[in-house]
């Protein structure tokens, strides 16, 4: 009866988020991101994919923080569609995605994205393909590689706590499509540091304010494109 009482919770907790971010999820998307949360607790006991383990603090801290970014993504694929800048699906790959954050909620929530999260250890690539099969996604797919040996073209190249700015469009370049492609980085204070250290020939566009639900921290999206 806890258990139920707790998933409850949780999903209302998640609901309410999603209210707050104004997405419109439909129930099935919402039963999904509850279904990786379950996965997610489950594979965490044995891979240590999060060091997260609260299934609550995992809410607040890990999904919703995901889903502050859909919007903007999803404002930014439907510009590039109607650009024409980009073949359809629009290409989307998650730098050092880990326990799928936040490939896996860009994949639920904009189902014409086409997604995948590459990682350099195994077991979270793995995870990754187990929760597409679960999950029933075919727009998501887990790619164990190192990210600089990629060369398929992406039109939208995203990270979320991998590294620095610099070292994200340094490593991911030659996975991104020209001349159209840009990068996304989910980050919590304003990095004017990392900003400054970018290669010359990246502009940043755009600096993102986010406000994700329940959580009392500063968080942005950093868009570039290179030059």
């Amino acid at each position: 009866m806890t258990t139920a009482v707790s998933h409850d919770t949780l999903r209302q907790h998640l609901q309410a988020g999603a209210d707050a971010l104004a997405l419109g999820l439909a129930d099935e998307q919402v039963t999904l991101l509850m279904d990786f949360l379950a996965l997610l607790q489950k594979w965490n006991k044995v891979y240590n994919l999060t060091a997260v383990r609260d299934p609550q603090e995992m809410m607040t801290h890990h999904l919703l923080d995901s889903l502050a970014a859909v919007t903007p993504l999803r404002r930014h694929v439907a510009a590039l569609q109607q650009r024409g800048g980009a073949p359809a699906p629009v290409r989307l790959l998650d730098v050092g995605s880990g326990g799928g954050l936040p490939g896996v909620v860009f994949a639920i929530c904009c189902p014409g994205v086409d997604v995948s999260c590459v990682d350099t250890v195994g077991k979270k690539a793995a995870f990754i393909q187990q929760a597409a099969v679960a999950l029933k996604l075919r727009n998501l797919h887990g790619v164990h590689a190192r990210v600089e040996t990629l060369t398929t073209p992406f039109d939208i190249i995203s990270c979320r706590a991998f590294a620095s700015l610099p070292d994200f469009v340094t490593w991911s370049r030659s996975a991104l499509a020209a001349p159209h492609g840009v990068w996304l980085a989910m980050k919590g204070k304003h990095p004017e540091d990392e900003i400054a250290a970018l290669p010359a020939d990246v502009s940043v566009f755009h600096v993102e304010q986010l406000q994700v639900p329940g959580l009392d921290a500063e968080r942005c999206i950093i868009w570039m494109r290179p030059i």
